[in-house]
């Protein structure tokens, strides 16, 4: 039993010899690796920059811790002024509670 003629032999059996390879043929290689990875240059704009430099992991992950962090910062602040004003409204009727004339009118303290 022989194996399944191949498809390739006719084709390899037409050719005799490489071409000539043209004198630019590397700076021509480059420019075409060029434009099928980037395609048409962009304009180096702002969110263009952003974009080249979101798309490399170590950035991205920077970029994402910062934000978490940022996020925490933000939240202490917040929860730290909620209990600065709770202690203050504490304070106020810690006062009011042990002075009863705070309570009433100017009118009441006059003797």
């Amino acid at each position: 039993m022989s194996p399944p003629p191949d498809p390739l032999d006719p084709l390899l059996d037409r050719w005799t010899e490489a071409p000539e390879r043209a004198p630019n043929l590397a700076p021509e290689v480059w420019r075409r690796i060029a434009l099928a990875e980037g395609g048409a240059r962009e304009p180096a704009g702002f969110w263009n920059v952003l974009d080249a430099w979101l798309s490399r992991p170590p950035f991205a992950v920077m970029f994402v811790t910062c934000c978490a962090l940022l996020g925490l910062f933000l939240a202490e602040v917040r929860v730290n002024r909620l209990q600065r004003e709770h202690s203050t409204e504490l304070a106020r009727s810690y006062v009011q509670l042990i002075d009863p004339l705070l309570q009433a009118g100017p009118a009441a303290r006059l003797p």
